[in-house]
C-alpha cells in the first residue's frame, strides 16, 4: 500500500512506532538479503579527485554518506538529533567552563575491522593527518581549532583549543573526525581510489567500472564496539546516472529505498499517493542553496554589482516554479529553523526591484550592462538545477541591467575548477555538517573556508564567530550570528537563494525509514530493516 509520512521534530518519537507497526522486523536481520539504496550521487576518482574516500579530502554530503558507516568517530549524533554521544568513546567532556580544553576516554577493547586493536594513538593520528594534508577541498577547516592534541595514555585523549568552542563535539561526530589505522594511511598523502577502512559499523567494499564507482556494498563489522545498534546485516549504495532511472529501479524492486536527489516531479507524484507499495517520508531539512562569488574577479569584485543581482533575484518564483512545495526562499545563509536566523536579504533589498538594482549600480557609477557568467553543476543536486539558473538568467537579463549567460559543468570538474577561483559566480548546496547555526557561517566566512573564497571580513572572523562558540547555551550566540547575516546581506559574498525539505521514498516492507536521514541530511543506513507487509 501507499503511505505518506510527514516527521516533525517535535513529534518525531512518536511516528516511529506508528511505523513499525505497518511490518514486522526480527531486530538486527534483513533476512540475508542486502538492503539496496539509491543514489544520483556520483563518485568518481580521476586526476583532479583522485582520493574521493579519504577522510581528509571528502567534505561533500554524498561522500560522507559512504564515510559513516564504515569509519568510527568518537562521538555519534543520536539519530533523532541532540547532543553528541560517545560512540568509538565512552565519555567525552570539557573540563573546563571556558570550553577549550576537551578530554575523552576510549571504549575498552576497540578494534579496526581487520581485528587490529585501536588505541588513543590512532585518534591522534587521524585528526592530524587530516590538518597536516589540509587539502583544499577537504574538511580541515572543522578541525584547525585544534591547538594540540595531548594523549594521556592508551585509551585516553585531551584536544586543547586555540579558542573556546562550545559545538567541537559535534566535529568530533563527523566523518572528518573518522579514526584510521597508520599503516593503511600515509601521514601526508591521500589514500586514492575507493578503498575505505575503519572501525565503524560497517566494512566496505566498492565495485568500480572506469574509475567511476557503481555501487557500496556494506557488510556488518563483527568487531565493532560503539552505540549503534544495526537493524540489517548488509545494504549496498547504488549510484544512478539520473533520478528518473533511480524512479523506476524503486518501482520495479530492484532497489528498496531512494533519496537524494529526487526531481520535483517525482516528489509530487510520491506526495500524491499515486505509487503502490512505496512510503514517502517528508521531513524538515537544512539543506541550503546559494550563489557564491570570487570578490576578486573584475566582474563582481564591486561589491555594487552583487548588492544589484541580490536586489533583482526572485526566490519566489525559483522556489514555486521550479521546485513546488519541496523548498521555500531563503533570505540568509542561516536557514529559517535554526536558532539565530534573520531575513536579513529581506530586510536591506525587500522585493524584487529592478528600480532599486538601477539606484544601486548608479550610485556605484556603473552605467553600462554587467556581463558575467553564472556557473552550475549538471550532475550534482539534481535535475531541477539547469532550470533554476536558466530562470536566474531570466531574471537578471529581463532588468536590463545585466547580460548574463549560463554554464554547466560535470561535478568531477566543477568543484576543482570552483576552488580553484575559476568562476566568478557559481551555485553551490549546502549540507550542514552538524545541525548548529555556526556550520552555515564559519564554512563560508572563516579562515581555511569551504569555498575558497578571497573575501574577508575581520570583525566576522575575529570577533563574532569566536563570540558565537563561546556560548554552551547555543540561543545566547543569536546575537552575533544576526550581526554576521546583516554584514553578509550587505557585502553579498553569498546570496542565498532557497531551503529544502529532504525525502526518502521506500518499499513498504523496509522499516525505519523515517530514521534514514539526520536532520542535516546524514544518511543513517544502520537504521534500516525488512519487515513483513
Amino acid at each position: 500500500m501507499n503511505r505518506k509520512t510527514l516527521v516533525l521534530p517535535a513529534v518525531v518519537g512518536l511516528l516511529a512506532p506508528i511505523l513499525a507497526a505497518c511490518g514486522s522486523t526480527d531486530s538486527g536481520d534483513s533476512g540475508g538479503k542486502a538492503i539496496v539504496v539509491g543514489t544520483t550521487d556520483s563518485f568518481v576518482a580521476d586526476q583532479e579527485a583522485p582520493a574521493p574516500f579519504d577522510p581528509a579530502y571528502a567534505y561533500d554530503a554524498g561522500a560522507w554518506n559512504i564515510l559513516r558507516p564504515a569509519l568510527q568517530s568518537l562521538l555519534q549524533v543520536p539519530r533523532g538529533g541532540g547532543q553528541p554521544k560517545p560512540d568509538a568513546a565512552s565519555d567525552c567532556r570539557f573540563t573546563d567552563t571556558e570550553n577549550e580544553s576537551y578530554r575523552c576516554k576510549l571504549r575498552s577493547g576497540l578494534e579496526f575491522s581487520n581485528g587490529d586493536p585501536l588505541k588513543a594513538a590512532d585518534v591522534k593520528y587521524s585528526l592530524e593527518r587530516v590538518t597536516r594534508i589540509n587539502d583544499r577541498n577537504g574538511p580541515a577547516g572543522l578541525l584547525d581549532n585544534i591547538d594540540t592534541i595531548e594523549q594521556v595514555s592508551d585509551n585516553e585523549l585531551v584536544f586543547h583549543l586555540k579558542t573556546p568552542d562550545a559545538t567541537f563535539p559535534y566535529k568530533l561526530a563527523t566523518p572528518a573526525a573518522g579514526i584510521v589505522e597508520k599503516g593503511t594511511y600515509e601521514p601526508n598523502r591521500l589514500r586514492n581510489g575507493f578503498v575505505v577502512d575503519g572501525s565503524g559499523p560497517y566494512t566496505l567494499k566498492t565495485v568500480v567500472s572506469n574509475n567511476r564507482m557503481q555501487k557500496a556494498v556494506f557488510t556488518k563489522n563483527p568487531h565493532y564496539k560503539g552505540m549503534l545498534k544495526l537493524q540489517n546485516d548488509k545494504v549496498e549504495i547504488r549510484s544512478f546516472s539520473d533520478a528518473g532511472a533511480m524512479g523506476v529501479a524503486l518501482k520495479s524492486g530492484d532497489i528498496d529505498m531512494m533519496t537524494r536527489s529526487m526531481s520535483p516531479a517525482q516528489i509530487r507524484t510520491l506526495s500524491a499517493g499515486a505509487t503502490q507499495d512505496i512510503n514517502f517520508v517528508e521531513s524538515p531539512g537544512l539543506e541550503i542553496r546559494y550563489l557564491g562569488f570570487n570578490t576578486d574577479d573584475p566582474s563582481v569584485k564591486n561589491k555594487a554589482v552583487r548588492q544589484a543581482m541580490a536586489a533583482l533575484v526572485d526566490r519566489g518564483q525559483i522556489a514555486s516554479e521550479v521546485y513546488g512545495a519541496t523548498a521555500e526562499p531563503l533570505y540568509s545563509l542561516i536557514p529559517s529553523s535554526m536558532a539565530g536566523h534573520t531575513n536579513s536579504f529581506f530586510d536591506k533589498y525587500g522585493d524584487p526591484s529592478k528600480t532599486e538594482a538601477a539606484r544601486i549600480l548608479h550610485n556605484a557609477g556603473i552605467t553600462s550592462k554587467v556581463r558575467l557568467t553564472l556557473h552550475y553543476t549538471t550532475d550534482h543536486y539534481g535535475p531541477g538545477t539547469a532550470k533554476e539558473f536558466a530562470l536566474l538568467k531570466q531574471q537578471l537579463n529581463a532588468s536590463g541591467l545585466f547580460d548574463v549567460k549560463t554554464q554547466g559543468t560535470k561535478w568531477a570538474q566543477y568543484r576543482p575548477a570552483q576552488t580553484h577561483g575559476d568562476y566568478a559566480v557559481y551555485g553551490l548546496g549546502w549540507f550542514p555538517d552538524f545541525p548548529d547555526s555556526d556550520n552555515f557561517v564559519a564554512p563560508f566566512l572563516g579562515k581555511g573556508n569551504f569555498l575558497n573564497s578571497p573575501y574577508v571580513n575581520n570583525a566576522i572572523r575575529t570577533k563574532y564567530i569566536p563570540d558565537s562558540r563561546r556560548a554552551a547555551d547555543r540561543t545566547a550566540a543569536t546575537g552575533a550570528f544576526e550581526k554576521i547575516q546583516d554584514i553578509v546581506a550587505n557585502d553579498v559574498p553569498v546570496l542565498p537563494l532557497w531551503q529544502g525539505k529532504q525525502y526518502v521514498a521506500a518499499r513498504d516492507d523496509l522499516t525505519g525509514a523515517e530514521w534514514a536521514l539526520s536532520s542535516s541530511s546524514a544518511l543513517q543506513i544502520w537504521e534500516l530493516g525488512r519487515g513483513v507487509s
